[in-house]
């Protein structure tokens, strides 16, 4: 008896951004509340930049790094928190290690606290993510570019990032489909692999994904 192929039911996804009600006015506040804040606003305010408008690059790309040196105007700590990928890190615990530790030698460095104004002030938020259905189930994996294609930015942050969360070996819904297929999708898998999330935007990664799935199918191989 033939095993079905199972399906790749495509999802779409909001991001919804929920305040705590914790506030930073300087850097050493800003690290003890990393030390406790709940996991999902180290989430949200390393990957939800991705999903809002940029209407120019951004060379710091988390929310952290940005008010480091948009309100303290600290440009080193905010170089040092601006190369922390989270893509190195299997738990967002040791992230939030990884930023206090950053902070913490940044503050052993200096021992003046700049306090910001009011209005300045760091606020913490945590994400909830809502799930829409497409209604898009696909069964043939030389349809994927196509499918890709057609789909949003917040799609692919919920099928290539948010799926990290959810699946049981941190990576993405497309490898995670193709690898219960035939083992003849290893060399996708393996390109998939390499993409980098965190320092692209969606449509690159978008891009990037698309010309992955077209060197396979149409090309006959991956391009080495």
């Amino acid at each position: 008896m033939i095993k079905e192929t199972p399906a790749f039911n495509v999802k779409d996804c909001a991001l919804v951004a929920i305040a705590t009600g914790k506030k930073a006015h300087n850097l050493r506040e800003l690290k003890d509340i990393i030390q406790n804040i709940d996991q999902g606003s180290i989430y949200y305010h390393f990957w939800g930049m991705l999903l809002k408008p940029r209407f120019m690059d951004s060379e710091y790309n988390n929310e952290f790094a940005l008010w480091v040196k948009s309100s303290l105007h600290d440009s080193i700590l905010a170089e040092r928190l601006s190369v922390v990928d989270p893509t190195d890190f299997g738990l967002l615990d040791e992230l939030r290690n990884e930023l206090v530790d950053t902070i913490q030698e940044r503050l052993d460095e200096d021992e003046w606290i700049n306090f910001v104004r009011p209005q300045n002030k760091f606020h913490f938020k945590k994400s909830h993510i809502v799930v829409f259905d497409t209604n898009i189930a696909l069964k043939d994996p030389s349809k994927f570019s196509e499918v890709i294609k057609e789909m949003s930015t917040s799609s692919i942050f919920y099928h290539f990032i948010d799926a990290r969360r959810r699946t049981k070996d941190n990576v993405d819904d497309f490898r995670q489909w193709l690898m219960g297929l035939d083992g003849k999708y290893n060399p996708i898998c393996d390109k998939i692999s390499s993409l980098d999330p965190y320092f692209v935007s969606l449509n690159t990664l978008k891009e990037q994904l698309v010309n992955i799935f077209d060197d396979f199918f149409k090309g006959g191989k991956i391009n080495e």
